[in-house]
């Protein structure tokens, strides 16, 4: 040997994904979820898919909380795909736990829509997952990415996105 210790190759740390404590609380949309038998494996932990879909739920909530219901959106011709998601996962859930799954738009720049998440315990003691997902507004009948939001759509977004500023 050489002298040197053989180190154990370590995930860099991401800060992209790191929400402080101080934030988790100010200017977020709750959406309550429970563990269910369907979202688990044989272990009883919550599968990694099941946090994607919690976090489409709380999205989809937060924009009918504003008036901007997804089903008018469609009507609308206007459809909002995920186009960049990260996600870290601190803890599992487990069969039976509940969590809250807290969103805000962080910015909406054009047609893209950048959303913050963390889920958290029900008493905001622990955090379990934290994420960031970006979408952009397409014109369902072209397949093409929109110029401009819907005008009531955009000016709805823009008061919730200076709601968590």
């Amino acid at each position: 040997m050489s002298g040197k210790t053989a180190e154990t190759p370590q995930i860099p740390p991401s800060n992209a994904l790191d929400i402080p404590a101080s934030q988790v609380s100010e200017n977020w949309f709750e959406y309550l979820v429970k563990v269910h038998p369907h979202h688990t494996d044989y272990g009883g932990i919550v599968w990694h898919g099941t946090y994607l879909t919690w976090l489409e739920e709380a999205r989809v909530e937060c924009l009918r909380s504003i008036g901007v219901d997804f089903a008018d959106l469609v009507a609308l011709g206007c459809d909002l795909p995920v186009v960049d998601l990260s996600i870290r996962y601190h803890r599992s859930l487990q069969l039976g736990m509940s969590a809250i799954v807290k969103t805000r738009m962080h910015e909406v720049t054009g047609v893209r829509l950048d959303w913050d998440y963390a889920i958290v315990s029900a008493d905001t003691q622990e955090l379990y997952v934290t994420a960031k997902v970006t979408l952009v507004a397409v014109d369902r009948e072209r397949g093409k990415i929109m110029r401009h939001l819907p005008a009531n759509v955009k000016d709805a977004l823009t008061k919730l996105s200076t709601l968590a500023k």
